[in-house]
Order: structure tokens, then C-alpha cells, then sequence
């Protein structure tokens, strides 16, 4: 299987000194194409901190990240945003949908940004929501449609533009059972198109969907086992740690640590800026775009949305540009 994420001894250290936070201590992994893996940790593990780096969301402060073949490190600025936006999908816990838009138009978007003609962009979009399910409900808003439906439209617009990656943060935490099903359904017919699917999740039901496992706890992998469908909930803590009980679903979302110095600006400067450096396509209005400027505050605590000057959509932590 031919390598496609390789990770050698990265570390992720914030506030260097005496008081120093070792989000990762000296991590090594590698992942190959068409994989399924389920990176899996309690809060305060370094999972999150772990996406950063494989989402090239955030750099290291030491190690190598090679991306196939290619040094992460090296990469200019825009040369990272054109990998957010070609190589990898994210979908998020929290949805991130513009509400005044429909799903159609919310999985066009970015496309918009793009620089994607009319035409193609209307037909990825209706494809990317007819592979979730969701072709009879293109023209409804995200409050007429289920918490389980939204994260599909959300997962429509991560796989727009068929990105070789699938980057997943905890993308069941906000829906029942039955949603949960339907999502991991869509994922797992991601993987057998040939994506390669990474979650990152703290409980072990959602980490046994995947074909491997491994675990992360005080910012170092402490295992790495293959799941050939066979393992009970039991089988796979005692691969993890030894024990049955590991996990809590309550846990609250592991809070990535970011330097005070990313985080001078608000998210509604930010928003500003963003959105004022391109001009959407002819057919989104002004008011529309208002209306965005509002919306894209409440998008994610996490992330923001930026337009390059290059018409990318890009994503990074909030406050860091």
C-alpha cells in the first residue's frame, strides 16, 4: 500500500520554558492510501492537536510531515491552502452550515470560491448531496432539516470536489443513534470508492468502524492495531489500554491549547476581512453576502473560514491567519 501520510517524530509544544505543553511529544505514523483509520483519545489526549497537523491546519513545532512524498514543512503559505482545499475534506462536529442558505447552495459555496464554472459546480453539488441521500431535499435550509441531514450536507460539501482524504473531528458527537448509523454508512462507502477516511473520535463504537485503531494519550501513540471486524467494544479497549472501561461519551471536546498571540483578533474582524476580499459569483446578492458576514461569526469556535486571493475557501484556527 502505497504511503500517503507519513508522520516522524513530531512535536507540538506550546508556551516553551518551564510551564511548557507537550500537545505532542515526539509522534511517528504513517498512513496509507484507501485507509480507514479511527485515531482515538480521551479529552486533553492530543488527538485535535494530531488533526491540526494531519489537516495542515496548524504546523509543528518539530518533526516531519510528508504529504506524498512531499515535505508539509517546505510549503509556502499558498501552497498549504491549495492542499485544504484539494486534498482533503473536513467534516466537523458542529455542521458549520450557512443557515440562510439552502443545501444545495451551502455545498456550492465553496465551490463558488473556487473559481468553478457555473455549470460544473451545479453538477458536483447535486452529486456530492445525491451520494448522501439528500437529492429530494436540495432547496431546504438547515432548520428544516435533522441534525442527522445537516451533517450530511455538511459531508456533502467536504466531498464536492471528491478530495483523496476524509478528515473527520468527532462527526457523530451531536446526533443520535440513528444518524450516527446513516453517517458512518456514508463514510464507510466513502472508503470503498477508494477515499482515505481518518476519524477522529473519543468512543470506541464509532473507532470500531474502522479497518485500524490507533490510540493517542499525553500526546504520544501508545497503540496501533488492525480491526478486522471481529473485535467486540471489550476487544478494543483492552487493545487500547488494558481495560473495558476507558471512555466516557460525556467527555467534553478536547480543547486544542493556541498561543495568546493567535488569538488578537475576533472572530467578527476576521469575518470582515475574509469576506470582503472576494466578491461572490452574480448570482449571490449583496444582502446575501451581509447576511453571510453574520452568519460566518457563528460558523465555529474552532475554525474560520477564509477566501484566498487565489478564490480558495480555506480553514484554519480561529485567529491565526
Amino acid at each position: 500500500m502505497a504511503s500517503l501520510i507519513e508522520i516522524r517524530n513530531m512535536c507540538k509544544i506550546y508556551n516553551p520554558g518551564e510551564n511548557e505543553v507537550r500537545a505532542l511529544d515526539h509522534v511517528s505514523l504513517s498512513i496509507g492510501e484507501n485507509e480507514f483509520v479511527a485515531i482515538i483519545g480521551h479529552s486533553g489526549s492530543g488527538k485535535s492537536t494530531l488533526m491540526n497537523m494531519l489537516g495542515c491546519l496548524d504546523v509543528p513545532t518539530s518533526g516531519i510531515y510528508l504529504l506524498h512524498g512531499s515535505d508539509v514543512s517546505l510549503m509556502t503559505d499558498d501552497e498549504l491552502s491549495d492542499i485544504r482545499n484539494k486534498e482533503i475534506g473536513f467534516i466537523f462536529q458542529g455542521f458549520n452550515l450557512i443557515s440562510n442558505l439552502t443545501a444545495f447552495e451551502n455545498v456550492e459555496l465553496p465551490l463558488i470560491y473556487r473559481g468553478i464554472s457555473k455549470r460544473e459546480r451545479s453538477n458536483l453539488a447535486k452529486e456530492a448531496l445525491r451520494k448522501v441521500g439528500l437529492e429530494n431535499r436540495m432547496e431546504h435550509k438547515p432548520s428544516e432539516m435533522s441534525g442527522g441531514q445537516q451533517q450530511r450536507v455538511a459531508i456533502a460539501r467536504a466531498i464536492a470536489q471528491a478530495p483523496p482524504v476524509i478528515l473527520a473531528d468527532e462527526p457523530t458527537g451531536n446526533l443520535d443513534s440513528h444518524s450516527t448509523k446513516e453517517i458512518m454508512n456514508i463514510l464507510r462507502n466513502l472508503h470503498s470508492e477508494g477515499r482515505t477516511v481518518i476519524i477522529i473520535t473519543h468512543d470506541n463504537e464509532i473507532a470500531a468502524n474502522a479497518k485500524r485503531i490507533v490510540h493517542i494519550e499525553d500526546g504520544r501513540i501508545t497503540s496501533d492495531s488492525a480491526n478486522d471486524g471481529n473485535l467486540s467494544m471489550e476487544d478494543i479497549a483492552k487493545e487500547i489500554r488494558g481495560n473495558t472501561n476507558i471512555y466516557d461519551s460525556d467527555f467534553e471536546e478536547e480543547e486544542t491549547q493556541v498561543p495568546d498571540e493567535v488569538k488578537e483578533k475576533s472572530l467578527e474582524q476576521l469575518a470582515r476581512e475574509q469576506l470582503g476580499i472576494e466578491e461572490p459569483a452574480e448570482e449571490y446578492t449583496q444582502a446575501s453576502v451581509e447576511s453571510q458576514n453574520d452568519e460566518i461569526q457563528q460558523i465555529t469556535d474552532d475554525y474560520d473560514l477564509e477566501v484566498t486571493e487565489e478564490n480558495n475557501i480555506d480553514l484554519h484556527l480561529n485567529g491565526e491567519k
